[in-house]
């Protein structure tokens, strides 16, 4: 068993690049992991899908197929050459896709380090693939550890004392711009957290804020929970018209706002387009608009990590630590039943021969649980090496062929089924 990322992100590949990779709706996400579960390398798998990157995250029993699998899904799916993808894409398998998963977690491979969005986002794309039955045990293991590696992350470090989204990045450019925001109208388009983010933001800033979606009811609810006005999404081409600054992060497939639906402003307006897709498709020199997309933050970003680069520093340690404690739990799941099997083997060994002894009259049937407990002592201290060495084994990602090589050794019927067997053995040294 392997663990495989194929990873498109703001480090390796243009807004547009993600636009056309990225998975804004379910259906599509469960379509594509049918398709990856049909392959008879991949046993489970999981996307990521976010403005800033698409991943695919599986486990496999082979790594080449399996990425060949998942280049030739995201070709179909995007329209991109497989040769493209593959100059593009960040490929990361077993260690170094584990310590990947970790850093994307605790927010170490954002475009703004330390910010919280991302691990609800990690979050969400998890239970959206297990509860269609696409993770198991082998992701599901990957992601409880890579949620407590974030949790240590940010409780043993200030990387995320205050919290920094891409939200508030693009608050953060237009108070730059035009210096204090108070007093200003803002309308905020969406209702996914990015717009949640944003409405707080705002109206902390003391701006007039006013929410609209095409479902009025989040809409509504998102206003309530952050002091704001709420708008009916059919006046959208009235709205955009009417207030400085405007926000969108929607999940519609394409433009919301075209050149058509402006109109010219006696002020300067100051537009964000958070989405991937883009909601924004227009000239904006037409109409004196300042227009800025998600890859237009990246100054403001390379200075958040400035700031951090020591905290990053110390939580990638912690990153580390946990990759190494994930794959030594993960091969102890797989070695204690197997060493468990071989103890027991060889007390069921010392018990028949200690049987044989006394009923040949060999030693007398008073002393048979001396003669068991000694034979069994002996097997014990001769195999105590040999289970030691395969607990130490220094590369856990050659177990599974140890296992098999022991199950074969032990009897293959037999030994079919040792990965089964419940976790209780004898204990280290005894």
């Amino acid at each position: 068993m392997h663990y495989l990322i194929v990873s498109f992100s703001h480090k390796n590949s243009t807004l547009a690049i993600r636009e056309k990779l990225a998975f804004v709706d379910e259906q599509a996400q469960l379509n594509a992991m049918q398709t990856l579960s049909a392959h008879p390398c991949i046993t489970e798998s999981m996307i990521l899908s976010t403005c800033n990157r698409v991943e695919i995250f599986c486990s496999c029993s082979d790594t080449e197929s399996a990425s060949e699998a998942i280049f030739s899904l995201l070709s179909v799916h995007s329209g991109l050459s497989t040769q493209e993808l593959h100059e593009r894409a960040d490929v990361f398998d077993d260690e170094g896709g584990i310590y990947h998963l970790f850093s994307v977690a605790s927010s170490l491979d954002s475009m703004v380090v330390g910010e919280t969005q991302i691990s609800g986002q990690l979050k969400e794309a998890f239970k959206f693939s297990q509860d269609n039955g696409f993770s198991a045990h082998k992701i599901s293991r990957a992601m409880s550890y890579a949620f407590k590696c974030a949790a240590e992350v940010r409780n043993a470090t200030n990387i995320s004392s205050k919290p920094v989204s891409v939200a508030s990045v693009a608050i953060s450019k237009v108070k730059e711009l035009i210096g204090e925001v108070s007093g200003k109208k803002a309308l905020v388009i969406g209702s996914g957290e990015m717009s949640v983010i944003t409405c707080k933001h705002l109206s902390a800033q003391g701006v007039d804020v006013t929410v609209m979606n095409r479902t009025f009811e989040k809409a509504e609810a998102i206003a309530q929970e952050c002091n704001a006005r709420v708008r009916s999404y059919e006046e959208l081409s009235y709205a955009i018209n009417e207030n400085e600054l405007l926000f969108t992060a929607t999940g519609s497939l394409t433009p919301i706002i075209t050149d058509e639906m402006i109109k010219p402003t006696s002020f300067e307006r100051y537009w964000f387009d958070m989405a991937v897709p883009r909601d924004i498709e227009c000239d904006p020199s037409l109409w004196s608009i300042q227009l800025f997309y998600v890859d237009d933050l990246k100054s403001i970003v390379s200075e958040n990590i400035a700031l951090r680069e020591d905290e990053a520093r110390l939580s990638y340690v912690i990153v580390r630590r946990h990759v190494t404690l994930f794959f030594e739990w993960l091969k102890t799941l797989s070695v204690e039943p197997l060493i468990k099997n071989i103890y027991l083997r060889a007390s069921d060994a010392a018990l028949s021969e200690a049987s044989r002894v006394i009923q040949n009259g060999y030693i007398p049937k008073e002393y048979s649980d001396a003669v068991h407990k000694a034979t069994l002592q002996a097997l014990k201290r001769f195999l105590h090496p040999f289970t030691e060495r395969m607990r130490d084994g220094s590369d856990p990602m050659r177990i599974d062929t140890l296992i098999e090589s022991m199950s074969f050794l032990m009897n293959e019927e037999e030994g079919s089924d040792l990965s089964k067997n419940s976790c209780t053995y004898y204990p280290k040294g005894k």
